[in-house]
């Protein structure tokens, strides 16, 4: 990971808190309650120990549970494209009555598009818990969720027990919870039967019911069962790098790529400037780093809208930092982060969004991260306008802090902070992984530009963009542009 060792301090969290945050991530993103996956990871723990399985095992279970959607935000641009509300789509996808995978049978008719999705979705969810250092068996797993009993499934077509139990029992767990939800438990248990032998093994499938009705029971009357306590033994004293998260955060959004990173480095340079202590520094910094959770809540098909959004798009969006702020109450040692991070798009004279809070309500971390995330923001592409160059951009600014909707003492720190880490280069070490060429088309791909896209930008021809694409996959070891994104950005080559 492209970290210095400063960073690499700063950004070190609770190992348990960053899973959990993943998780988080993920439920917004499938249209679930904040608290699916934490369920369903509880669940899977019990059926494993009921399955006479070991401790290890038991929390293998739970942790393939809790990480079943890590990968949702790496096919996000591809299922908009397919069914255009993805959050909506992945919804009702859970939700289908059918004997095996909702997945597959939602995609009826187009079976390329759920192997490509599972895919992504796959080797994205293995490439994350490697990084969050998971076991091996582990990572396996999440390279294999989409996979059935019967061996219709993706991304390998892997059957009866090729498959990881813990494939099984979070296919089991995730279906308990949502059926029992939509549709009661008696038909839960009736659908979960009829995909035994199908989609998961029988005898799993009728150890889970047997045990549904008391495990349901004990959730209900203690819903902190489901907390941090269920793996807190198994990852106690384990930390992580936060920027996994916001790499993971980003990835729904390929315009978005390396948002987070980069609204994190002006907003600490920013509360250097402004001499707040070193505890405030940390604060914002990891507070940029996932200011973005919310987004996860709303569809792509909405944020790569070109024009003025409609009212009910535009009141999603205002949800988006609630949604982050929310996240406060499950993770962790990161609650106050995700506190000040619901503040990322709040302004001084009560425009911004979602409490319309003022400038007396709003703490100074808050009103660094606001003027942070506006900034990287206006540099950029979006598929609404252009990137400003900096002296346009520092104008609105400006303007903006004039009119009382920045702090005015803020913006003038922005603009004095270290302008050499703005857009840090990659350490030396890691230049010779790719060569200029190949990080010039790898970087145009991660923007969620097509081959022929970047053939124009770089003046190429579209096979010269392929070759370079294959060549750059093959040395990161990727085979999606969502695994090859996340991929390079850790390694700083973006």
């Amino acid at each position: 990971m492209n970290l210095s060792q400063s960073d690499a301090e700063v950004s070190a969290v609770a190992l348990l808190d960053v899973i959990r945050s993943i998780a988080f991530v993920g439920d917004l993103a499938m249209g679930q309650p904040t608290d699916h996956s934490p369920r369903a990871a509880w669940i899977a723990g019990q059926l494993a120990k009921a399955a006479g399985a070991d401790e290890e095992a038991c929390a293998e279970a739970a942790t393939v549970a809790l990480l079943r959607w890590s990968g949702c935000t790496a096919n996000a641009p591809e299922l908009a494209r397919l069914v255009g509300d993805d959050v909506s789509a992945r919804k009702a996808l859970l939700a289908i009555r059918s004997p095996g995978s909702g997945f597959r049978a939602g995609t009826k008719g187009n079976g390329s598009a759920f192997h490509s999705l599972s895919r992504i979705h796959c080797e994205v969810s293995g490439d994350i818990a490697r990084e969050l250092g998971l076991s091996d068996p582990a990572q396996f797993a999440l390279r294999h969720l989409f996979e059935s009993y019967n061996g219709a499934g993706a991304p390998d077509g892997l059957q009866g027990e090729q498959i990881p139990a813990s494939v099984y029992m979070a296919s089991l767990a995730g279906d308990l919870d949502v059926f029992h939800r939509l549709y009661g438990f008696e038909q839960a248990c009736e659908l979960i039967g009829q995909r035994a032998d199908v989609l998961y093994s029988v005898g799993l499938a009728s150890l889970l019911i047997a045990n549904a009705a008391h495990w349901l029971a004990e959730l209900e009357s203690d819903p902190t069962l489901c907390g941090a306590c269920s793996l807190g033994d198994v990852f106690a004293g384990r930390t992580t790098s936060l920027e996994i998260l916001a790499d993971v955060i980003d990835l729904k959004l390929p315009w978005m790529t390396g948002h987070s990173r980069r609204v994190a480095q002006l907003a600490r340079d920013t509360a250097i400037a402004l001499e707040l202590d070193e505890a405030r520094q940390q604060k914002v910094y990891r507070a940029a780093l996932i200011h973005g959770i919310g987004r996860a809540a709303v569809p792509n098909m909405v944020w790569d809208t070109p024009g003025k959004l409609l009212d009910p798009e535009w009141e999603r969006v205002r949800l988006v930092p609630y949604w982050s702020g929310r996240a406060a109450r499950q993770l962790g040692s990161l609650a106050g982060e995700a506190d000040i991070a619901s503040y990322a798009y709040e302004r001084p004279d009560g425009s911004g969004y979602y409490r319309e809070a003022t400038s007396g309500n709003i703490p100074i971390e808050g009103r660094i991260l606001s003027a942070a995330t506006a900034w990287a923001a206006l540099r950029a592409a979006r598929p609404w306008r252009e990137a400003m160059d900096e002296s346009a951009a520092q104008a609105v600014m400006q303007a903006e802090a004039a009119a009382g909707r920045h702090d005015a003492d803020v913006v003038r720190a922005l603009f004095k902070g270290p302008r050499a880490n703005r857009n840090k280069p990659a350490v030396a070490a890691l230049t010779s992984l790719l060569t200029p060429r190949e990080r010039d088309v790898l970087r145009w791909i991660s923007l969620g530009a097509s081959n022929k896209e970047a053939a124009r930008k770089l003046g190429i021809s579209p096979s010269t963009v392929r070759t370079h694409v294959e060549s750059a996959f093959r040395k990161l070891e990727c085979t999606t542009r969502a695994a090859a994104t996340l991929k390079a950005t850790q390694l700083g080559l973006l």
